[in-house]
């Protein structure tokens, strides 16, 4: 399998859901290879590298206890910062307090969900797409665990359309009766939008139940780990949907969606109840995908793409994805059917 690439490795990350993280909760996981502990003390979120400093032992098997996270082996407890808190039995020298210390990263709560960065380079605030937390909407959170998978992968899946049509038939789109579109790719240099003109909405049953008169739809990627897609009709926003794919490991990812809908006669929880019943087969589908094709690029030792006609993206993605820029501007719209 293909290393992650040091744009992603020092990116900030979604790494979990606040509400998942309740006061005094422990969470263990891995972010890029690395094991990490989350834990929340006196209602503050930390994150810490899974392995306390005296022995090794993993953080994650410990406790809250009085403002910190508490190793089981020796006790020793470490607060959010990685400051030594207490070793049992002894007194700490503040002389050499810093080498006590637990190794701390980052962390950023923002709209219900908790963010990572495991280097330096990472920017002061995690980068978050427009839409996300915006006023006068609602937003519900969707996570589904982890995924078997190239990150990459699932940020591809989602930036292309042809794929709804077979996978997704009769839930997105159908293959047996097909819509004319306009496909336009456009770049600002530093991320990549596929953008989807046509008509009428899609034939599937998501489409015909949720959707009235879309006439556009825009897939754009914020790299490295985020693609938000937009579905709007003729005057407004129908949804939008910011989903995370965040690295566990080369060949594994945890899945973050965020649905937004603009307020109107309809609750936010039966809006929620009505998108989770007909996503959620997609979902299912998607996932089934991700892992066929992990499979199959394990047995052979790496992944080998041909490039057809459909995939007017090339190799684009890719590259932001590697951390580079790409020419900015519009490409000629693409006729095809959907």
């Amino acid at each position: 399998m293909m290393k992650l690439p040091d744009a992603v490795r020092s990116a900030w990350h979604l790494v979990a859901l606040s509400r998942q993280l309740k006061d005094g909760q422990v969470r263990g996981l891995k972010l890029c290879g690395v094991p990490i502990v989350l834990f929340r003390a006196d209602g503050r979120a930390g994150a810490l590298v899974d392995r306390c400093p005296h022995r090794n032992f993993p953080l994650s098997e410990g406790r809250v206890h009085q403002g910190g996270i508490e190793c089981p082996y020796h006790g020793w407890r470490f607060d959010t910062a990685g400051e030594c808190l207490a070793v049992p039995g002894c007194r700490i020298n503040a002389a050499r307090s810093e080498t006590l210390r637990a190794d701390a990263l980052r962390v950023a709560e923002r709209h219900g969900g908790i963010f990572v960065a495991l280097s330096e380079a990472a920017p002061a605030e995690p980068p978050l797409p427009p839409t996300l937390g915006a006023a006068g909407h609602d937003h519900f959170w969707w996570q589904q665990g982890t995924w078997r998978g190239r990150a990459f992968d699932a940020i591809e899946n989602v930036m292309d359309p042809f794929h709804t049509n077979h996978l997704h038939h009769g839930f997105i789109r159908r293959r047996d009766k097909r819509l004319p579109v306009s496909l336009l790719v456009e770049s600002d240099g530093a991320g990549i939008a596929m953008v989807i003109e046509q008509q009428q909405p899609d034939l599937g049953l998501m489409s015909r139940f949720l959707e009235r008169d879309r006439s556009r739809s825009i897939s754009r990627y914020y790299p490295p780990t985020v693609v938000q897609a937009r579905w709007e009709g003729l005057e407004k926003l129908t949804l939008c949907v910011t989903a995370f794919f965040t690295p566990s490991t080369d060949d594994s990812f945890m899945p973050f969606a965020c649905f937004t809908t603009p307020r109107g006669i309809a609750p936010g929880w039966l809006k929620q109840a009505a998108i989770r019943l007909f996503l959620a087969p997609v979902v299912a589908q998607d996932r089934r995908a991700l892992a066929s094709q992990s499979e199959v690029m394990t047995t052979f030792g790496f992944p080998r793409f041909t490039a057809g006609p459909g995939d007017i993206l090339g190799s684009r993605l890719s590259r932001l994805w590697q951390g580079e820029t790409i020419a900015a501007g519009q490409d000629a719209p693409v006729d095809a059917m959907l």
